[in-house]
């Protein structure tokens, strides 16, 4: 898995999240459940995964999207 990019903002990985489902890329979003050891205090960035090989496709897709 490749990192695309780190956010705490839970507004831009719901967006990330439905670009990236609607053009059919698997994705992965990390660190989701670490809300249990930091309080829910929304410190820790959750980081946005995908395949090595769906990389490319995926940063232009949400470079496109103006996300990176």
């Amino acid at each position: 898995m490749e990192e695309l990019l780190r956010t705490n903002d839970a507004v831009l990985l719901t967006y990330i999240e439905a670009l990236l489902g609607e053009s059919g890329l698997d994705y992965m979003i990390a660190d989701r459940n670490m809300s249990i050891v930091e309080g829910s205090i929304g410190a820790l960035p959750r980081r946005v995964l995908v395949a090595e090989e769906d990389a490319a496709r995926a940063r232009t897709l949400l470079r496109a999207a103006g996300v990176l």
